[in-house]
Parts: structure tokens; sequence; C-alpha cells
């Protein structure tokens, strides 16, 4: 069931009597996650959320990591996390959504899992760079199917997989909300392309939480296959995060979910349902 009933665009997976809330990352959208929604099913009604500037969301004029996290928390409140806190999911950019949001709310937040992301400053911002480059490259105008952007963005973008994610920002239809205009069929990007690339910097880094911290059992799961949690890392997330868990699965690179999702759904249910 997709919704936008508060300021986000929400889509609802499954039932079940706990609330999981799904935080996609960089050029995703709420929908990327719903295997691993699915995969709760029963044991939790997921939320899946549009971050803001991707998906069906509104767009920002600038790109904040706590501001995010406020917009996440107001849909949050609307649905009566304050009474029922949630068990939030986060991976990668949604993952530093999710700890500011942890920190900034902690009422709101009865277990939180971040996925491939640690609490501190990357350089990766040159792969995503080239990622959004191609897709401003493209020529919307002359834009014919699906098929012909698929094969445009071929020597750009040379992985079949990558190239799949990003296609699916693609859309074909009436403007977004977010863009504001309601006028005839065309092809548009679901995604603040301007925005996003001039704040990469921003997104590299993380906000300044020194001397917070938040005591609620914590997940933290790492792809085997990537470098985005290193050893030097586990400080800065200890600090934050006292009782936090640090899972690696083998198999998976970056977009663990996408990589390995059958084991990623376990390790999210049996989080979910341990201590009830």
């Amino acid at each position: 069931m997709n919704q936008s009933s508060g300021s986000l665009h929400v889509t609802t997976i499954g039932s079940g009597p706990a609330t999981a809330v799904f935080l996609h990352g960089l050029l995703g959208q709420g929908k990327n996650l719903a295997g691993a929604a699915k995969a709760l099913d029963g044991v939790a009604t997921s939320l899946l959320i549009d971050a803001p500037n991707h998906g069906l969301s509104p767009w920002t004029g600038e790109f904040d990591y706590r501001a995010m996290g406020d917009a996440v928390a107001a849909e949050l409140e609307h649905r009566g996390a304050a009474r029922k806190p949630v068990v939030l999911i986060g991976h990668s950019m949604g993952g530093k959504t999710a700890m500011c949001l942890t920190l900034d709310h902690p009422e709101l937040v009865e277990k939180l899992c971040v996925v491939d992301i640690a609490p501190v400053r990357y350089s990766h911002s040159k792969f995503f760079t080239g990622l959004i480059s191609a897709m401003r490259g493209l020529d919307l105008a002359a834009l014919g199917s699906r098929r012909q952007a698929d094969q445009s963005l071929t020597q750009q973008i040379p992985d079949p997989v990558i190239r799949g994610f990003v296609l699916q920002n693609l859309h074909h239809g009436p403007s977004t909300p977010a863009l504001g205009d309601r006028g005839p069929e065309t092809w548009h990007w679901r995604a603040n392309l301007a925005l996003l690339a001039r704040a990469l910097p921003q997104m590299e880094a993380f906000p300044d939480f020194a001397g917070r911290h938040w005591d609620g059992p914590t997940l933290w799961v790492s792809g085997g296959r990537s470098d985005y949690v290193q050893p030097a890392y586990h400080a800065a997330m200890q600090a934050l995060f006292p009782r936090v868990e640090l899972v690696t699965v083998p198999g998976a690179a970056h977009w663990v979910h996408a990589d390995e999702p059958a084991e990623f759904g376990q390790l999210l249910r049996n989080f979910v349902t341990h201590g009830e």
C-alpha cells in the first residue's frame, strides 16, 4: 500500500506486531528494500520511506542528514511512534539518516539496524559523481523507451546491475508532485539530481554528536566484500551506540540486502524478534 499522508512517501508491506521502518541509500527508493521487508511479514509491519529528494517524496533546497532525520521523525510521529517506538533500519545514506534520527529523537526508536555505513567521513563520492553525471547527461527529450535509456548509459555505467539500479529512478508519466508540475507525460528522473550532485561532499560527512549516545540495541551489518566498514571506524560507532553488535555478511558487497537477501532477511527477523 502506497501512502503520502505525511510529508514523505511511504509504502507499507506485510503485517505484524512490531513496526519496522526502512531508509534506503543514495539514488534508491523505499521499494528497493521490499524484499527485506517481506522477510519480516508476520513479525512486523514494514514502512518503506522514500527519502527527501528521492522517489515520490518532496524535494528540498539543501541536503542535511539531521534535517532528513527530522523529516522521517515527523512522519513516524504522525504514525504513532511516540506511543509505540519502531525498529529503524537504514542502508548507506539511509543508515546515516537513521543514526541521526535515533540520536535526535531517541523516544521514537526501539531498535536500530545500520547497514554498511559508519558515522565517519567517507571518500566514495567519485563513484556516485559518475552515476549522477551519466543520469544528467541522458537526453530525456529524445528518449523513446527504457531499453534505449539502458543502451545509452552502457558506456558510462557498464555494470548492468548498477545500471538497472539507476534506471529504477527513470519514470515515464506526469511529472512527480516533487517537481510541482502536472503537465504532459514525459521521461523524468525521480531524484533531485542537481541537488544530490552538489551535496555529495556533505553526504560523505557525518554530523558531530560529541558527548551524546543512545543505549538501545543496535545491529551493525557490513558486507564482507565492501570497504565501507573498517576496523578503524569501530570506536566511532561504539561511542555513539554502546550496545552495538557487528555482523558481517561474507558474500555481500555494499548493497547487502540485494547481494545476500536470504541471509540479510534472516538477520533482520532475528533482530526484530529477539527479546520478545
